[in-house]
């Protein structure tokens, strides 16, 4: 069974400008889903936009991952008025319609996971419904516009865990078979399943304020899930944790960076106690690449703004998990996997947004000792596991 999962994404977006690619926790909105879906059961992921920036940015971004695809959509269907299902149908024509079940993933839903998806698809290919869909329960009473409340009784008021609630869409993910959907032109119809998610879930992304809410509950559950093992990687950035932050440009380009040799030491010793260093950043840096070489570090990734999805496809590859990495980072980009790993850095002179969001912030400035600190650190932490 063929399973393909479709995000329509438009370029613009009137209630918060250029809302998809707006950075929510370091990170384009629309990548939140996009990497959960490529490590779903979904055969394969397609991001349809009319926007050229998102398509260039996925297709550098994502390369690792063949399973993520881009299509243009067409300036007709990208309109404020057009429909969901419209783009829907445009898709389907577009592929023409290869495929058993097609799985729409709304890219304003960041707190999707990859089990999610998964529920629902179990749904059809598992237990035989036609379509199904994500849904929240809510325990909030509901009334009509006549003054006559819907789910209660106002006289016999149930405590809040005596009360069976209501289900709602959360609008998160929806899955059909091709038959139902060649047949309804809709995103569900014949027999529908439902697949409860978190009620954190259920916040919409419709202005500012939503924003924040919803990017401190994704930040909040991303450190709930955070377990500790053995450290067997360190993950590094680069600007303003090897280096003080500063690049010395000439007429040439770039020039200089300053490192500090008491870090390559410590790596050199976190080595011995087989500890794999792993290099991360967003720059394509000759200096730094060379620098690397230097102290034989063989891990070094250049050019990778999605810091988050490619730690993800990493540690999928080693078969390891976030909880067996300790990462250091200073800046917003890093703060994805500040948030995920099992121990986060921050150096002493990192941002004010890094610093409160990671495990421990270092009593040393970046290349002044950050990172050898870091390294006695983690050796400590992993003579406990001895």
């Amino acid at each position: 069974m063929k399973k393909i999962g479709l995000i329509p994404l438009r370029k613009n977006s009137k209630g918060i400008p250029g809302k998809n690619k707006k950075k929510m926790l370091g990170r384009p909105l629309f990548s939140w889903v996009l990497t959960e879906a490529a490590f779903s059961d979904l055969d394969e992921v397609f991001v349809f936009t009319d926007d050229t920036e998102i398509i260039s940015y996925i297709e550098k971004e994502y390369y690792w991952n063949s399973k993520i695809k881009v299509l243009l959509r067409s300036d007709e269907n990208a309109t404020d008025t057009a429909s969901t299902e419209s783009v829907l149908l445009e898709f389907a024509k577009q592929v023409d319609t290869d495929f058993d079940v097609l799985c729409l993933l709304q890219a304003t839903s960041p707190m999707t996971t990859r089990h999610n998806i998964n529920a629902v698809l179990n749904k059809i290919e598992k237990e035989s419904f036609d379509s199904a869909l994500t849904v929240v329960k809510t325990h909030r009473f509901t009334w009509n516009t006549d003054g006559t409340p819907q789910n209660y009784d106002v006289f016999n008021r149930p405590r809040r865990q005596d009360f069976v609630g209501l289900l709602v869409e959360n609008g998160a993910v929806y899955a059909t078979t091709n038959a139902a959907f060649l047949k309804s032109k809709n995103r569900v119809s014949g027999s529908i399943a439902l697949v409860e998610m978190e009620e954190a879930s259920y916040t919409e992304i419709d202005n500012n304020a939503d924003w924040e809410i919803v990017e401190k509950l994704l930040a909040s559950r991303l450190q709930k899930n955070k377990s500790h093992q053995k450290i067997d990687y360190l993950v590094l950035d680069v600007d303003g944790v090897f280096t003080d932050g500063c690049v010395y440009y000439g007429a040439e380009g770039e020039l200089m960076k300053k490192f500090d040799m008491r870090d390559g030491m410590g790596l050199e010793i976190l080595r011995q106690y087989q500890v794999e260093v792993v290099i991360m950043t967003s720059e394509n840096s000759e200096l730094v690449e060379q620098r690397m070489k230097k102290l034989q570090i063989d891990n070094c990734f250049l050019g990778v703004k999605d810091k988050y999805a490619f730690l993800t496809q990493f540690l999928n590859h080693r078969k390891a998990s976030f909880a067996q990495v300790a990462y250091v980072g200073d800046d917003v980009n890093d703060l994805a996997n500040i948030c995920s790993v099992g121990w986060s850095f921050c150096p002493a002179n990192g941002t004010e947004i890094v610093k409160r969001h990671a495990d421990y912030v270092l009593t040393n400035a970046s290349a002044e000792g950050a990172i050898r600190e870091v390294c006695e650190i983690i050796v400590r932490n992993n003579n406990r596991y001895e």
